[in-house]
């Protein structure tokens, strides 16, 4: 509350408190969740679900790298279920946001 402005990237989708995680980023404009140490096969039901409704511009993709190679993670991505937007916004699109990055055209044409 105190720097408005600073953006917050928490890590490990906040195991093992992720509903609390989802509370806090969901409140703060500014918070964000990453789901960096876990494959996608793992990620909590609630997660997924905040990631395809109201949290769908709140989540991050992450590997944690070289623990999780990101060809395994991609390849679990869409056991997922989610929603096109859902899932570009977990991909590319929020990371483009939080970080001001610019649009990389090839990783989107492959989805």
């Amino acid at each position: 509350m105190t720097f408005p402005d600073l953006k917050i990237v928490c890590g490990h989708i906040g195991y093992p408190l992720t509903d609390e995680m989802i509370s806090v980023a969901w409140k703060h404009k500014n918070v964000y969740i990453d789901t960096s140490a876990y494959l996608p096969l793992y990620y909590p039901k609630s997660l997924i679900q905040y990631m395809n409704s109201y949290g769908k511009e709140k989540v991050l993709f992450g590997t944690n790298f070289p623990q999780l190679s990101w060809k395994v993670c991609m390849n679990l991505i869409d056991q997922l279920k989610l929603s096109k937007s859902s899932k570009e916004n977990f991909l590319f699109k929020n990371a483009e946001k939080v970080f001001n990055l610019t649009k990389n055209q090839n990783l989107q044409s492959k989805l």
